[in-house]
Parts: C-alpha cells; structure tokens; sequence
C-alpha cells in the first residue's frame, strides 16, 4: 500500500493553489528501503501553486515520530520530527541541476508528489540523535554499555599515525 500525495492539475489551474493533507503510515511502501524508520504517522501539510514559468511549487510541512538509535550506546530512541518543505517541479524534458526540482508531465491529470516527499525527508532526518547528552556509549574495546556499569579495559596506547598531529597541537 502506498499512500499517494497528489494534485489534479487542472483543479489547480482553476483554482490557483490546492491544499494538500495526508496521513502517512509508517508501514506505507512510500517508506520502504529508504533507511529512515518512523513510529506513527507521518502527517503532511502542503500548499501547491502554479509559479509564473510552469513550475509548480508545493510548500508546507511534515510531522512525525521516528525511532532511531543513540550514536554512543546504539539503544532505541524515540525523536520528533518537524520539517518544512519546499518541493518545485518542473515540465519533463526541462534540463534540471542537480536539486533544482522534480519533473512532471504538465499533460498528465495529476501531479504525484510522494518520491519527492520522500526524498526531501530523508535527507532532512538528523542522523545524529543520542538518547541523553550525557550518554557515555559503548566501550571501543569491549563493547559494554557504560551508561550501565564500567568494564577493565585500559586504554591502549595511541595509534601512532596520529603522533604527527600531536605534534602539531603541541605547538
């Protein structure tokens, strides 16, 4: 099942802007592969418009849940998401830079913009969260949780290929 964000073109040219709301769950295929897990629905809110060249420009937001793991310890952390979008498409056969928009088929009946979607929430996840500020993570040795306890290890000496760099900082 894939949840589809569209607008009928010529419903936008009548009316000049269209509202666009949808709830998208977070088992919909549109989620599928794209290394992002959420937790609950995904709730979007876009406003499309003609611009003045063809381009059609859909702003608004995205609401969420998402799970993901701490950066230090790897345990399940449950963050919020809010993004505000900005997607612009423009005619198929219109030569495109890379992130200058997304094409679409001005003679079609409507314009899909759920691959859009998608692409502009990954890439606007922070991939970065850790579950406290605090959180000491896992030992590089051992691998035990030190939120949880300490473990024997004794820290190694340096990796000698670094030893330039002390050098450097010493100075």
């Amino acid at each position: 099942m894939t949840t589809m964000l569209r607008v009928e073109l010529g419903r936008l040219s009548r009316e000049g802007s269209v509202l666009v709301e949808a709830s998208i769950p977070a088992e919909d295929s549109l989620w599928d592969e794209c290394g992002i897990e959420w937790d609950g629905a995904v709730d979007v809110r876009v406003q499309a418009a003609f611009a003045g060249s063809g381009e059609v420009v859909a702003r608004g937001s995205a609401r969420g849940w998402l799970r993901q793991e701490c950066r230090r310890c790897l345990k399940a952390v449950r963050t919020p998401f809010e993004g505000e979008l900005t997607l612009v498409f423009v005619e198929a056969g219109t030569v495109l830079e890379e992130g200058d928009g997304f094409a679409f088929d001005p003679m079609g009946g409507e314009l899909d913009m759920s691959s859009a979607l998608r692409e502009e929430l990954v890439l606007a996840v922070n991939p970065y969260v850790v579950c406290d500020p605090g959180c000491l993570g896992l030992c590089p040795q051992c691998g035990i949780d030190l939120n949880e306890g300490s473990c024997e290890c004794r820290e190694e000496g340096v990796d000698p290929r670094w030893e330039a760099l002390r050098k450097l900082k010493g100075r």
